[in-house]
């Protein structure tokens, strides 16, 4: 009888899908209280409309395609791609860019391949990378963290008129100051101030990092580590890419000069680092299989991020570097799988 060659992951047990992405919801609650601590309602009121677009969309192409929409419905895939892309865009934004980047992900990234599973790219990062390149300067306008406006955050309702009317239709948004550039975005812009001249002048920044993003990196931290007790993926991809961003900040941190890209604490307490090492790198069908692949292809992603905050167009790059090693992953899965017992290296490349 002949054995077939495969190599793993090999299941112990039936996939529990469903409880999977329940988790992944889960463990998104400390950074997404953070940032609505900082930033407001905005970040809420994107989840809650991502989330019915969301809903849509996957009902709409189940039905397109003949599948059971209640049966695929149940295993909250579209919520968790609706929670992802809801938390990466702006707090504020109009229902018309939530739903473009929400179909976009739904539709082109995801059915448009096959559903779940057959996707060779991240759906979320194809929703915000359309949007970012389509709508910039929807896609570059913050709300300023609470600490910089005294408190004076716009309410509920205000968030929701927000995303209905625009911000510019509602009277808490023509309150100057209440939106400004990121922390990545203000350090990329300079050029002629110390970093510590900078720190003192531009209300964005806090101890570590920006005001308010340090802290929903942190909540995000400890959503991944929360997955990872869990055992929802292994510790190789997300550590790999925060250890190669971490390493080549210290290199070209040069203590502070006008020219600086930033320290390794501001580089993994700014943007979505945390984000996306834990919940976006860690994407079980667009990442690579083994766990050699998947620490080349953190440290790669980490490097793509590094390079393009610095040095490319982009101050936050996560998407980017993402969908950039998504392409590459069938060639580090190639290369990288493990040898099959009784058999060299180059016969198992066969």
């Amino acid at each position: 009888m002949a054995l077939l060659k495969v190599t793993s992951p090999h299941a112990t047990g039936p996939l529990n899908t469903a409880r999977v992405m329940q988790l992944v919801l889960l463990a998104t609650i400390p950074g997404i209280l953070a940032l609505s601590w900082h930033f407001g309602w905005g970040t809420l009121v994107n989840i809650c409309w991502a989330s019915l677009t969301a809903i849509a969309f996957e009902s709409a192409a189940l039905k397109l395609r003949g599948r059971p929409i209640g049966f695929y419905l149940n295993d909250y895939s579209a919520l968790v791609t609706a929670f992802l892309l809801a938390i990466a865009l702006p707090p504020y934004s109009p229902w018309w860019l939530i739903t473009v980047a929400i179909g976009s992900a739904i539709l082109m990234a995801k059915h448009l391949y096959g559903g779940m599973g057959y996707n060779p790219f991240n759906p979320a990062m194809v929703g915000y990378v359309v949007v970012l390149i389509s709508f910039p300067v929807e896609m570059t306008t913050w709300t300023a963290p609470t600490q910089a406006l005294a408190g004076e955050l716009p309410s509920l309702l205000d968030a929701v008129s927000a995303l209905f009317v625009g911000r510019e239709a509602v009277a808490a948004f023509a309150v100057d100051g209440l939106t400004m550039a990121t922390p990545l975005d203000v350090l990329k812009q300079n050029n002629s101030l110390l970093i510590a001249d900078l720190w003192q002048q531009s209300p964005q920044f806090g101890q570590w990092a920006g005001l308010g993003w340090e802290w929903a990196n942190l909540g995000f931290l400890a959503g991944g580590l929360f997955l990872l007790s869990q055992r929802v993926f292994t510790w190789h991809a997300p550590l790999s890419m925060l250890a190669s961003l971490t390493i080549l900040s210290a290199i070209f941190y040069d203590g502070g000069s006008s020219a600086s890209g930033g320290s390794p604490l501001f580089h993994l307490l700014s943007g979505a680092t945390m984000f996306g090492a834990f919940f976006i790198v860690t994407d079980p069908v667009t990442s690579t299989v083994s766990n050699r692949g998947r620490m080349i292809y953190g440290a790669l992603i980490g490097v793509l991020l590094y390079i393009i905050r610095v040095w490319g167009n982009y101050p936050d790059a996560i998407a980017f570097a993402v969908l950039l090693m998504n392409f590459a992953a069938p060639l580090l899965d190639y290369y990288t799988q493990p040898r099959t017992y009784g058999h060299g290296v180059i016969a198992n490349a066969r």
